[in-house]
This record gives structure tokens, sequence and C-alpha cells, in this order.
């Protein structure tokens, strides 16, 4: 049996010389890639059918819609549910999900294949268009997230350039009643670029490069751990220049930056995961300021511990005065004052990942234990769904916010 650090240096021989990954496994990608295609046609065609068009709902429910992928009864499904957990529309998936990008003005959205996802799919909330499904180039596949942007005419997703070893953003034409054709890409300045976010200023996009070097011939195989960088990179979202990037301590090189969140001042909250020695107890939270340096937060020392060092979703509540970051690993999500960052408690939930504001003040948090909670920073919980083992609910859980 090979050990991985010969797969990772067999992997880095490849990309100095050019080569690419092993054959059989290469082979693999296309067939894959036809299968998710011919899945994706035939099952989210079913959906359309799905009663209980979004339409019809009153103001209020409208104003509290949410996002999820989950697994229920061995299928794979992205749903639209109200502020009360319950099914709006259910539409199958030719494989796990992971999240979405949402353009909340014009009713629609985009999920993500878990990584490495070789779909992502296009579709309406209202269920009125036909679903389209996302080009994707054979040498690249989706990170599981993506940010509308310039009105909702163009769409970002985070991919993996993997036999060039470098992290992009796909750009896709999302025009109104277009097919989302691919129109370019941006460099992210990094590796493994996971969570994207279009900045308050609408012109740019603040990237979380986890430093992590993947391929899919080798699964999730961390293949640069010694030379790790991971960094937070704002692009201008016009043209893709890099116009501010900004990396932790070089002590800290193994602390992968994944997920994000906007605070109401701005500021860009971040979540880690890190990929150093199991002993280690880094913080595992930050928040950054445009010009300034990345700030970590540790809160309680027992808390950290018990976060064994994971991050899996971070949010911020509806006014964006409190922050949740949740560690499915450790049955935790804590809650963080965004402008004085000190933590502020935390809700215990085994397997809790998804965070997203609840309809009003505090949070709904989903377990992939099929359980669903309203939580807020006082303690408060309302159990909304109980646990399942038919239902499963992956890491995120995105609101569908208005203007």
């Amino acid at each position: 049996m090979r050990s991985m650090a010969t797969d990772r240096n067999r992997f880095a021989g490849a990309l100095r010389f050019g080569r690419a990954a092993p054959p059989a496994a290469a082979a693999a990608r296309p067939a894959r890639r036809d299968f998710l295609a011919r899945a994706a046609a035939g099952a989210f065609g079913a959906a359309l059918a799905w009663p209980g068009a979004v339409s019809a709902m009153a103001t209020r429910d409208r104003a509290a819609l949410y996002l999820a992928a989950r697994q229920r009864g061995g299928r794979d499904e992205a749903v639209v549910l109200d502020g009360a957990g319950q099914d709006r529309r259910v539409l199958p998936m030719p494989a796990r999900g992971h999240s979405f990008a949402i353009d909340a003005a014009a009713e629609r959205a985009v999920v993500f294949g878990r990584q490495p996802g070789f779909f992502a799919l296009a579709f309406d909330l209202r269920g009125e268009r036909a679903l389209l499904e996302l080009p994707l180039p054979r040498d690249r596949h989706f990170f599981g997230h993506g940010a509308y942007f310039d009105g909702g005419r163009l769409l970002a997703a985070t991919e993996n350039d993997f036999d060039g070893g470098r992290g992009v953003l796909g750009i896709y034409d999302a025009s109104p009643g277009g097919a989302y054709r691919r129109v370019g890409e941006y460099d992210t300045g990094g590796i493994g670029p996971h969570e994207v976010l279009l900045m308050p200023d609408g012109r740019t996009l603040c990237v979380a490069n986890g430093g992590i070097l993947t391929h899919p011939d080798y699964g999730k195989l961390e293949l640069n751990l010694d030379t790790m960088r991971p960094s937070l990179a704002y692009l201008d979202a016009a043209s893709g220049a890099l116009r501010e990037r900004v990396e932790l301590a070089p002590d800290l090189h193994r602390l992968s930056i994944r997920h994000l969140a906007l605070a109401a001042d701005g500021s860009v909250w971040f979540g880690c995961q890190y990929m150093g020695p199991a002993g280690d107890r880094p913080a595992l939270v930050g928040r950054h300021r445009r010009g300034a340096p990345l700030e970590l937060f540790s809160g309680p020392a027992d808390t950290l511990r018990q976060m064994r060092n994971y991050i899996g979703s971070v949010a911020a509540d509806a006014a964006g005065a409190v922050i949740a970051t949740s560690s499915p690993v450790g049955g935790r999500v804590l809650y963080w004052d965004a402008a004085s960052s000190r933590c502020l408690g935390e809700t215990r939930l085994a397997d809790g990942c998804g965070v997203a504001p609840a309809p009003d003040t505090g949070f709904l948090v989903s377990s992939g234990l099929g359980a669903m909670l309203r939580t807020d920073a006082a303690g408060g919980e309302q159990p909304l769904l109980a646990p399942s083992r038919e239902r499963a609910w992956d890491n995120h859980f995105r609101r569908v916010a208005r203007a």
C-alpha cells in the first residue's frame, strides 16, 4: 500500500512536469460526469411537478425561505423550506449537495455538489422554469459554494483547476432566461478556494482560499500540508484583479480558512479547520477588516478544546450583530458579538453544522442527525424537527434574504 507521503510526492512531481494524474482514475472522470448529467436531467425533470409553489405563499412566509441539502431515505435532495423547517419544494439531486448561490430578488438559486463536485444545478424557487446544469471544463471541479454578482447577471463559483494546482472562480453568464454559459474565470490568488461572498459595495468578491491542494484522483487527500498558505483574497468583481490578500502568521499555515459571513459593519468573519497535530489548539474563528491584519478569537479554553479543530459553517444573524460558528465534530454552535468579538455562549447539538439567521432574531440550526432547532445566544432553544434516521441535513443552511 502506498503511503500518503508517497501520493503527495507523486502528485507534486506530476504538477512540476505537466503530466496528468494516474490514467485509470483520470479516465473515470468523464464517465462519472456523464452519469451525473444524465441523472440530473431525469431527476430534476420530475421535480418540476412538485406542488406548493412559492408564489402562493403569504408574504410572511416568502420572507422566511431557506435552502438546504439533505439525504432522505437514501436519496440526495435540495430543499426549499419555510421558517418552521417545513418543506416547500423538494428537488432530487444526482449526488450529495453542499451549498448554494442565491439570487433572492429573482427568486432563484444554484445548488453545488459536495467537493469534489462535478455538478451544479440552477433552479427557480417557484418551479416555473426548466432546471439547468452549469457547464464545467473537464479539468475543473466545484468546491461547493458560489455567489451572484453584477445585479444577478453573473455568477462566481469556487472551482479547482486540479491539474494546474490552483484555485479559480468560474464565471457564468446568469442573465435571466439564459443558460448559465461559462464565460471565463478569475484566479483566486491561492489554492483550494472554498466559500465566496459579494461584499456590501457590490464590486468586490471575497474568497476564502483554504490553502489545501487536492486532486479528485486522490479523493480528499491533502497533498501540500507542509506548504499550505491559506488566505482571504478580495477580487475586483468586474475584472478579477486582486485588490487585497491577507494571510495568517507562518506558524498557522495549516489553519485552513473555509467559511465566511458578513457582519453589519462590513467586516468578514471566517471559520477554520486545522490540519496540524490533533493536540494543538489554535483559535478557529476570526475577523477581517479591509486594510488591517487578520484577527483570531479563541473563546473559552474548554469550549475551544471541544470544537476539535473544526468549524463547519459560519452565519450572521438578521441584524449582522451576532455571528454563529458551528462544529459538527464537536457538537456545538458558538455565538460571538460581532462588534466586540466576545464569545456570548453556545448551543449543544450532536452533529450540528448548518446555521442560518432566523426570520427575526437568533438562528436556525440543522444537524446531520436530522434535527433542527431555533436558537439564540442567550441559550434559548426551540425544537423544530426531531432527530430522524431517515433524514440527514448537510453542512449548510442558507436563508433567502429579500431586500
